[in-house]
């Protein structure tokens, strides 16, 4: 039986995604063998998240400022506007550092099993910057899955009948470098076949 603190700490560990009971209490017993300072630290930093971030005025990334850095980048492709679901979707494209444009956190995707439709989500802001902003191009870079293919469609549908002359594309598709041909599903194949290009 432990004490209350650590069951406590344990239970709250593991309602992080991918931290089971086990992990959670090698993160607690871990933690019981670090200085003080360094257990304050971390709560500080806790609590600093829910106090310090909010939402980017403009594309709803996280942020610590009315827009975040990106938009507050004037050397930024200002035309171009990607679609993302999530911030961690920001991240990762940021990563491949061949994206230069802006973004726009969606806030989720359409999940009707989740209860969560288009007006649950910013559709409705983003064509709000689409109104005041000298756009050129939307890509719409939600996940490849049932939600973010419905998401794209349902936005691509309402770009397409505002703003017909406004280019709307979609994040290419297919096998992952390093992947093998075998292990691909139907779909990753024939979306692999539909999106190549000039070798």
């Amino acid at each position: 039986m432990l004490p209350f603190s650590v069951q406590n700490l344990i239970d709250e560990f593991s309602k992080l995604p991918g931290i089971g009971p086990k992990s959670a209490a090698r993160l607690v017993f871990f933690l019981l063998t670090r200085p003080p300072q360094d257990i304050e630290n971390l709560g500080n930093s806790v609590t600093n998240l829910l106090r310090s971030l909010k939402y980017c005025n403009r594309c709803f990334n996280i942020t610590e400022d009315n827009l975040c850095l990106i938009c507050s980048n004037e050397k930024r492709n200002q035309k171009i506007i990607a679609v993302v679901e999530e911030p961690l979707d920001v991240i990762a494209l940021e990563k491949s550092g061949v994206f230069d444009g802006l973004y726009h956190v969606l806030g989720g995707a359409v999940s009707p099993i989740n209860g969560i439709g288009p007006d649950e989500l910013r559709i409705g802001q983003l064509l709000d910057r689409i109104r005041n902003e000298e756009i050129g191009e939307i890509i719409l870079a939600t996940n490849p899955n049932l939600e973010g293919e419905a998401t794209a469609s349902y936005i691509r549908e309402k770009l397409h009948n505002l703003y017909p002359e406004l280019s709307i594309t979609r994040i290419a598709r297919g096998l992952p470098i390093g992947g093998d041909l075998e292990y691909a599903d139907e779909v990753t194949l024939r979306r692999s076949l539909e999106g190549r290009r000039e070798y």
